[in-house]
């Protein structure tokens, strides 16, 4: 027999099942709506129920590398800390042994008509939660005619010397099996395309079981390879999560491989015990691995939380965010304490975009990665509360509100975008910065090349007139969450006394740069770069406006605002006829 009588389905095979696998998880994940995220994000209060999480997450996407992955990016933007983290991985690995269960009960005579039931309800209906049942079962199809394609591609496998030789090696020596699991998960970026590539040689009788389980415990060290490649270039949280990953699935290997003798004996008991089918045997192996070494080191999440700290050094720069306020099941019960719930809601939103701010400024006067991170970090954390807090109003909406309830949501509806444009005009500026410091970066360079020394030791972006700019609109954001929360009109008048400077502040921050453009003092790019800065600094304060109207009037709706442009700018209200 040739060899491309076994490469070919083989490869043919294994492209099916991986396609299989990640497409029937893409159809549970949009059956399962955006609750994944939310589900590690509010369901992980203790070291337990983190752990039933990274299960439930791992059990509905059947992917324990995609449960990390979601999980080193929670932690990297603060919603999650490392001990929550831990007990996630831990339970995603547990949850990833579902799909050597669903592998185990061999439906390979009925992938294609599984395959063909998916296609009908994919391509015949426009119903959404149609199609996801459809993708479902056409990637849970491919899984099978894949892997019914790799067992006929691996059959003649056994007749090969060189195999069995391989074979007989790994059973005297369990290093090496564990580091060909290893190895061959890193490769296929998936464990359970290892696992079932396992059971279909084991059910052949390719493999013995003291063969299997070594290679078995490699694999679960391979799947960590995810995480690390995630966590690169992410913040020190994350490559501690990433860490404590390759820690506690590199503990339970060795701990099993040590107690291999022992282990085998269990797995091969309850196998003759339920008289199971060799398929199902490594399903179990695989889930009594991993189970017992969730009950083992779960009682070490702080040492392994302690130890990651001590093998990744650094101060950590997540930001601890908190809890959402939101309580859908009140808003059908009582409008007003929804209302509240949401006012609540967006003061907090509003604290998120004060420290994006801060940050943005710091990283402006400083070009400090820690502040970018920052940033970066608060937009993450605006972002998902604008999307939570929007539809939460939308939702109340739909209810039976009052004339006042109702202006007030529409109002708080308005203010929520208006502070998350805020928090995108933050990240325009650390945009323009950071290709202000690229270009500066590639001039020094080309200078170099040159020969030509410079005498720019730093990026020249700080501007005093920028500064003050900065420093008034940081006020006014300061000053419209305090009149948000306390209907302060004498602040809200102050606020709108100071846009006024700020537009007088702007109008001539843009003559004097274009002034400098045209004189051919200073580098162009440098004038756009101010000028930009200043324009998404005025359209923030812009922002902050709308808030002190509303409580100087629109709330109101009969009161006509008059201020008395002073330094201290005081209110009188007075009524319409």
């Amino acid at each position: 027999m040739s060899y491309q009588e076994i490469l070919f389905p083989f490869l043919g095979g294994l492209g099916i099942f991986l396609f299989g696998m990640k497409y029937m998880g893409d159809g549970l994940q949009k059956s399962a709506g955006d609750s994944l995220r939310e589900i590690l994000n509010t369901f992980t209060s203790t070291p337990l129920r983190s752990v039933l999480a990274g299960l439930v997450v791992t059990a509905i996407i059947q992917s324990s590398s995609g449960t990390t992955v979601l999980t080193v990016g929670l932690v990297s933007v603060g919603f999650m800390s490392l001990r929550q983290a831990i007990g996630v991985i831990m339970g995603a690995n547990v949850g990833t042994t579902v799909t050597a269960f669903i592998i185990g009960f061999n439906l390979s005579s009925y992938s294609l008509p599984i395959i063909g039931v998916g296609s009908i309800l994919l391509f015949f209906s426009k119903r959404e939660r149609v199609n996801n049942v459809g993708q479902i079962l056409f990637g849970f199809g491919c899984l099978f005619y894949g892997l019914k394609l790799m067992g006929e591609g691996m059959a003649p496998l056994s007749t090969l010397p060189q195999f069995a030789d391989l074979m007989v090696d790994v059973s005297h020596h369990p290093i090496l099996g564990v580091g060909i699991g290893t190895l061959l998960t890193m490769v296929l970026q998936s464990s359970s395309a290892t696992i079932g590539i396992l059971q279909q040689l084991y059910s052949q009788g390719s493999l013995a079981i003291g063969a299997v389980l070594p290679i078995l415990f490699g694999d679960n060290i391979g799947t960590t390879i995810t995480a690390v490649i995630a966590a690169l270039g992410v913040s020190v949280a994350a490559k501690r999560t990433a860490a404590s990953h390759v820690i506690f699935n590199l503990v339970g290997a060795i701990i099993f491989t040590t107690l291999l003798t022992p282990f085998t004996a269990v797995v091969v008991r309850i196998s003759n015990l339920l008289d199971l089918k060799p398929a199902m045997q490594i399903a179990v192996a695989h889930g009594l691995f991993n189970i017992s070494n969730l009950l083992i080191q779960f009682w070490f999440i702080g040492k392994i939380e302690w130890l990651v700290r001590k093998i990744i050094p650094g101060k950590d720069k997540s930001i601890d965010f908190k809890p959402s306020n939101l309580n859908e099941s009140i808003i059908h019960n009582s409008a007003t304490l929804a209302l509240n719930q949401a006012k609540i809601e967006l003061s907090q939103m509003g604290e998120y975009v004060l420290g994006a701010f801060e940050a943005t400024k710091s990283y402006y006067e400083k070009q400090d990665n820690i502040d970018k991170e920052n940033a970066s970090q608060y937009e993450t954390a605006i972002n998902d509360t604008d999307n939570r807090l929007t539809e939460y109003l939308v939702q109340l909406s739909a209810t039976e509100l009052t004339i006042s309830e109702s202006h007030e949501q529409t109002m708080m509806l308005e203010l929520t975008k208006d502070l998350e444009r805020i928090g995108d005009h933050c990240r325009n500026i650390i945009q323009n910065l950071n290709e202000a410091i690229h270009l500066e970066k590639k001039q020094k360079a080309k200078e170099k090349k040159a020969g030509k020394a410079s005498d720019r030791d730093t990026l020249i972006l700080y501007d005093e007139d920028v500064v003050d700019l900065f420093e008034k609109v940081l006020k006014n954001i300061r000053d419209s969450l305090v009149v948000f929360e306390n209907d302060d009109k004498e602040m809200a008048a102050h606020m709108i006394s100071r846009e006024e400077q700020i537009d007088h502040m702007v109008k001539m921050l843009r003559k004097k740069y274009i002034s400098i453009m045209n004189s051919g003092k200073g580098r162009a790019a440098d004038g756009v770069l101010f000028i930009d800065i200043a324009s998404n600094l005025e359209r923030m304060s812009d922002r902050t406006i709308h808030m002190a109207k509303y409580v100087l009037g629109e709330r109101y709706g009969t009161e006509e605002i008059v201020i008395d442009q002073s330094v201290n700018p005081v209110i009188t209200l007075q009524t319409q006829e």
